[in-house]
């Protein structure tokens, strides 16, 4: 059995050696003003704290280290809103390999920025992800770059799935863990970690109202589209999950919850001013739920980690929910 577990997460397991050196072992907060209120232990895992800002910068490092020396020489390709793109920019720097990276027109002046300075070429195209992400496709085909997937890849997923490892190093009785959605790669990378190790704690997932396609997926047991605008949570605002994401995922999730906008800005507010810690929408997604109520059934007496996926909200945006 332990071999099979083993066996199961080998990946991730690797992909932990792997960023060991390169990434940081973020810190699990205890939040004593959530615990106190919600009657359980409560931690915050901030991601926000991980080099470029967000978890995305383990699963983009460990996909272009896994290249093989072919694959470097032609270059790399990806579509993302930008945390995303930050991880393959910094990534790509790291080992020596060529960045080009997609992003939608309205992506945050601050991620657009910070991911050329990390040295990657960046293309502006599409009014959404989804738009941006079959724009980048086409140019895939024509350039014959590698395609590095914000979420629906193996090594994609393990990378982000080294933060379930952590976790479990720091709080191995874990009961919850409150993870934003987007595209499904945090969360079925985690859940994959977690589940093998600890299967009875629960993996909560969260989206917004406005764009939650890996929730109705679930829901209905077959992967769907869902968006109806934009969100707050910018850096989860994709109308379609991955395959991939959404095959670990189904059965490995224990509990959905979908946030109404104004719960986001709260959750932002809240962490900035009670937890001092800055938070982008998708970031703050976790925290959300814990204060929109509709978990407090599973928080009672439990010890309960809500990641704080990532720290890079534009300042105008903060500036005014502030």
């Amino acid at each position: 059995m332990i071999k099979e577990a083993v066996s199961e997460i080998q990946g991730v397991l690797d992909a932990y050696q792997r960023l060991a050196p390169i990434m940081i072992h973020t810190p699990v907060a205890p939040s004593n003003i959530l615990g106190a209120e919600k009657a359980g232990e409560i931690y915050l895992k901030l991601e926000n704290l991980q080099r470029t800002g967000s978890f995305k910068a383990r699963g983009a490092y460990n996909k272009l280290a896994t290249l093989t020396e072919e694959e470097k020489k032609r270059g790399v390709i990806a579509c993302s809103a930008g945390n995303h793109a930050q991880g393959v920019a910094l990534a790509g720097a790291l080992l020596g390999i060529r960045v080009r990276i997609f992003m939608p027109l309205q992506a945050a002046k601050t991620k657009i920025e910070a991911t050329r300075n990390y040295g990657a070429e960046v293309i502006l195209a599409g009014e959404t992800f989804d738009d941006t992400k079959r724009i980048t496709l086409e140019a895939m085909s024509r350039s014959g770059e590698v395609f590095v997937s914000p979420f629906d890849d193996r090594a994609v997923m393990e990378g982000q799935g080294t933060i379930g490892l952590e976790i479990l190093q720091d709080l191995p009785n874990v009961d919850n863990v409150i993870v934003p959605i987007g595209g499904g790669g945090l969360i079925a990378g985690i859940a994959l970690a977690i589940k093998q190790l600890r299967s009875e704690t629960n993996i909560i997932g969260v989206q917004s109202y406005q764009v939650h396609g890996m929730i109705s997926s679930i829901w209905r047991q077959e992967l769907v589209a869902n968006r109806s605008s934009k969100t707050l949570a910018d850096g989860c605002d994709v109308a379609l999950a991955g395959e991939l994401t959404y095959e670990t995922l189904r059965s490995r999730i224990d509990e959905t919850v979908l946030v109404e906008e104004k719960d986001i800005e709260t959750a932002i507010h809240y962490l900035a001013l009670k937890e001092k810690v800055i938070a982008e929408g998708a970031g703050a997604l976790s925290t959300a739920a814990i204060l929109s109520g509709q978990i407090d059934h599973l928080l009672k007496g439990k010890r309960t980690v809500a990641i704080v996926s990532g720290g890079n909200i534009d300042f105008s945006v903060f500036k005014e929910i502030i």
